[in-house]
């Protein structure tokens, strides 16, 4: 459709301009550019976010499963669109590099992973402060608490915090970690994200909302006083919870997000006698009181692992022993030895990597060697090695192809494809199960994944993949990323098997696989439910297959099984494991711990049984009913229209995704109408022509919602996005041309292919029209608002949502001097500007109401924490009234004068303690109404409105 330069500057400024929060418009440019299924509760999570710009932040509390990353994702895409672009997430270490994929993959953000390895090597390369790179910063929750002074002077524009809840101790003196964050992101707005905000105190929601803003709630004895103890007003506290903490619940959605369902399958196998025998052994070593083969500074760690590793493979356990092996040789011949075995087991293992947080480093070699002992443990591992080494085959790879059948049988009955991952905690087994698979009916059906992604097969699919890819956006440039990206290609396209250590638990995305084996089954049941998730997430179009293994030798495996599934649910229903039951599990390695214990300590099949029901017992006592209770009375969203309200959320995006996309490829097509083809039929064009830092070659209209691996997204084309370097010299040009009047447009009505009644009106009119940008300034946030005035020549105004209409029809441009003026209504100029000015007054009038409201909002808040500060000091006082009193009867009943003497100086001190606490409810009085004061003073400085209006353009129009 041909469009004048008018109407591209109009286009320009309608995809740029910054709307106001709180609408679907002030999300768009980031939902048109994120590669995520258009979700409206995550639309109301990030406009929730983004509503207050006096708030210092937010919660957001979804369940497990709908998608808080996404949501997150939304919130930094808008500040970065806005060029607000000093972005920190804060997460736990293990989830960094799914956050740096997510950003990647699906909102085209650059990120920058941080730790002490990269800012060394970044300070080497001459950048001197790391943390002001052009890129959202990443760092886990121990690093960013090492960082505290630096965070503190960075000048954060939003700081996210994944796993909030591990910071829900965070007003302790006594948690260091909380406190140096708290300390280091004061004043920043932030955004925490966890399904668990309430676990099992109302405490808890007062640590969280310390890190937010101190001025939420008065001190903790008074929280606990107005809320916990005695009759707590669960209504009230509601209330105050309202503006800072939004969840959704997966009931509220299930209107909008399919969920398939959970299977679980069961293989038993039996281990051999030679298996037994090797694990008896083993066990017997771990038990021992006194071993060199286990440091003593990391004997429960290491007997943690070694005992994991037996139950995975006789592979494993033969490299584990052989390299616990060369610490005792090392041991005898220099007498003592700084060998860190358990670094060393992770690393060569590719084990998880939150044991080596659990390292003592100073206390890592032996003394006083017994020599003779020492060589009997070497004897006894040198002949345990032996004894794996002649294991030529074990019994649980022989059930792991019985699984296979059973599984692809069950794959094949759904439709679903013939895709398996098999997961494994070591990955000498994995290595031992590619050749035992290869070798059984499934060579070139295999694919490994792991933490380093090095091996020859790895490399050999990347070196592929980045020849099929080159020229694409698909390739982030990251080699770790690209490698991971490669390998789940090439698993999705032409391998049936991946089989994958526990790096494929995070960061990955397999809704295109149903089947999942737990080869080992981790005795955490958040990293059970995080492998599930891989799989069973959003996108899953087949119901979800999960197989254990089941050793019928050992009580204590059946055990942890039946805990898992029993009491975890991890394996059945629609949404498998609550967030309230793995939030009861304050550490996973904990946990492991607790199980480890029972394995090292339990012989007899009574005394495992009694363990365990322990256990469960105690995980009861966590998953407390009352708290469950309180938690829905204070979180959960009872409003009959929140499906309504999600209803409308959908629908208004989806309207202004629409004319987004639409107006976005005209736009396109009229500036680069001589620098590309352009095949419209998909959206797609190639661009000949050179323009300053933007690569030439074969682009496609980027689709919300699709994938790199859509099949409508075409192989090797760059994703054009407005965020896109070519989408941003598009719009600039657009947006910078300057346009000399006059000028008259002739809109082709005749050529439009819809029927618009309220355009039709006009065909043979003749008119003047003028677009207007208003900017207004306030609460540290700029609003932008296009404004058009218009009349016909008859001298009637024309509404501006049809004027909207007429710019959106063919047109062309014709020399306006060359022709006879057309009549225009007189003082049209002085017309146009009283009808842009009503609309500014208009506007104004808005903004203040708006603002109002949150100002408003602030002070009740800042009202309510002043008021519980005053009355955690009046209680005080009052306690203390109460003990004077009591010491008074006491004495008045005394028989002795000792006992009189003792209770009137006691009474005396609490008179003294009381006269003070007086002074100082005075003092704090005074004190509370001046931060009262400067607080409400700070925060009507940022009401101070700035206004402009430019005008871009006047043009005579006709409509034919």
């Amino acid at each position: 459709m041909p469009i004048t330069d008018y109407q591209a500057k109009y286009f320009a400024h309608e995809l740029t301009i910054r709307h106001a929060s709180g609408g679907v418009d002030s999300l768009s440019q980031s939902l048109f550019d994120a590669s995520v299924d258009l979700n409206p509760h995550q639309i109301n999570a990030a406009l929730f976010a983004l509503n207050n710009p006096l708030s210092q932040g937010v919660v957001l509390a979804d369940e497990v499963g709908l998608g808080k990353t996404i949501e997150a994702g939304l919130v930094l895409s808008q500040y970065w669109a806005e060029r607000r672009r000093r972005l920190l997430i804060i997460c736990p270490a293990s989830l960094r590099r799914q956050w740096a994929q997510e950003l990647l993959d699906k909102f085209n953000l650059p990120s920058q992973i941080l730790d002490a390895k990269t800012w060394k090597n970044q300070q080497r390369e001459g950048v001197y402060n790391p943390l002001s790179g052009k890129k959202v910063i990443i760092m886990s929750y121990h690093y960013a608490a090492r960082l505290d002074d630096q965070l503190l002077v960075e000048p954060w524009d939003l700081a996210v915090i994944d796993e909030a809840h591990k910071l829900r101790n965070a007003h302790r003196t006594s948690n260091n970690m909380g406190q140096r964050l708290k300390r280091a992101l004061s004043g920043r707005k932030k955004l925490l994200l966890t399904a668990t905000p309430l676990q099992n105190s109302l405490i808890e929601l007062y640590g969280l909302s310390t890190l937010i803003d101190e001025h939420l709630f008065g001190d903790d004895k008074t929280f606990r006083q107005n809320y916990i103890q005695g009759g707590s007003s669960v209504a009230e506290l509601k209330t105050r919870l309202k503006g800072f903490i939004h969840r959704t619940l997966r009931r509220d959605v299930l209107e909008y997000v399919r969920y398939t369902q959970r299977q679980t399958l069961t293989v038993p196998f039996r281990p051999t006698t030679q298996e037994q025998d090797l694990y008896n052994g083993i066990s017997a070593l771990l038990e021992r009181d006194q071993s060199y083969a286990l440091p003593r500074s990391q004997r429960h760690l290491t007997g943690l692992i070694l005992r994991k590793l037996l139950a995975s493979s006789s592979h494993a356990v033969m490299y584990t022993l052989e390299t616990i092996l060369k610490r005792l040789e090392s041991l005898k011949e220099h007498n003592s030895c700084d060998y860190d075995l358990v670094a060393t087991l992770v690393d060569e293992d590719d084990l998880e990597q939150d044991y080596l947080e659990e390292v003592d480093d100073s206390t890592i070699s032996d003394d006083d060697i017994d020599l003779e002992l020492l060589d009997d443990e070497i004897s006894e591992i040198k002949l345990y090695i032996a004894k794996a080494k002649a294991i030529e085959t074990d019994s649980k790879a022989k059930a792991l192809l019985i699984a296979l059948g059973q599984g692809f049988d069950k794959m094949d009955a759904m439709g679903a494809p013939r895709k398996v991952i098999v997961f494994t905690e070591s990955k000498r087994t994995q290595e031992y199960l590619n050749h035992y698979l290869a070798a059984n009916g499934f060579a070139d059906k295999i694919v490994t994944f792991s933490g380093s992604n090095n091996h020859p097969q790895a490399t050999e699919v990347y070196q592929r993949w980045l020849d099929e890819n080159k020229d694409s956006d698909k390739i982030s440039g990251s080699p770790q990323i690209d490698r991971r990206t490669a390998l789940i290609d090439h698993f999705k396209h032409h391998a049936e098997i991946m089989i994958a250590t526990e790096a494929a638990a995070e960061g990955v995305n397999l809704q295109f696989c149903s089947l999942l084996i737990n080869y080992d089954l981790p005795w955490n049941p958040q990293r059970v439910e995080q492998r599930i998730g891989r799989c069973h997430r959003y996108g899953q179009k087949f119901d979800v297959v999960v197989i254990n293994f089941l050793n019928e030798s050992n009580k204590a495996d059946q055990r942890v099984l039946e805990l898992l599934t029993e009491k975890f649910h991890l394996f059945d229903g629609v949404f498998g494991a609550s967030d309230e039951v793995l939030g009861s599990i304050e550490s996973g390695l904990d946990f492991e711990k607790r199980i480890q214990a029972i394995y090292a300590t339990c012989r007899r099949s009574e005394e495992i049984d009694s363990a365990f029901k322990l256990l469960q017992l105690e995980l009861g006592a966590d998953i407390n009913e009352k708290m469950q209770a309180t938690r829905q009375l204070l979180l959960e969203n009872f409003d009959e229209d929140i499906h309504d309200l999600l209803k409308l959320r959908l629908n208004d995006a989806e309207q202004r995704l629409d004319k987004v996309g639409r107006w976005f490829w005209i736009l396109t097509q009229h500036e680069l109408q001589n620098l590309a083809t352009f095949n419209p039929s998909n959206h797609s064009f190639q661009l000949s022509a050179s323009i300053p830092q933007v690569q030439t070659g074969f682009y496609q209209l980027h689709k919300r919602g699709t994938k790199h691996n859509d099949e409508d997204t075409l192989a090797n084309a760059h994703r054009y996005r407005l965020s896109a370097p070519l989408g941003e010299w598009v719009l600039q040009q657009a947006i910078n041309r300057e346009l000399l009047p006059p000028a008259e447009l002739i809109f082709d009505y005749s050529a439009h292919n819809a029927k618009v009644s309220v355009i039709e009106s006009l065909i043979g009119l003749t008119g003047t029209l003028r677009l207007q940008k208003f900017s207004i300034e306030s609460l540290e946030r700029c609003e932008e608002y296009l404004l058009f005035a218009a009349f016909d020549n008859q001298g009637n105004h024309i509404p501006a949502e049809v004027v909207q209409k007429l710019m959106q029809l063919s047109a062309y441009e014709r020399d306006f001097q060359q022709e006879l003026k057309i009549a225009e209504p007189s003082n049209s100029d002085r017309q146009l500007d009283q009808i842009l000015e009503a609309e500014r007054n208009q506007i104004e009038k808005s903004v203040n109401e708006r603002n109002l409201n949150f100002f408003e909002q602030e002070v009740d808040k800042l009202d309510s924490w002043a008021d519980d500060l005053k009355e955690g000091l009046e209680q005080s006082i009052k306690e203390l009234d109460k003990e004077i009193k009591q010491v008074r009867r006491d004495a008045k009943v005394s028989v002795t004068l000792e006992e009189k003497l003792a209770l009137q100086k006691q009474q005396k001190v609490l008179e003294s303690q009381r006269n003070k606490n007086r002074r100082e409810l005075f003092d704090k009085q005074d004190e509370v109404d001046d931060r009262r004061e400067a607080l409400i003073e700070a925060l009507e400085g940022k009401l101070n409105r700035k206004t402009q209006a430019e005008t871009l353009f006047t043009l005579q129009w006709s409509v034919r």
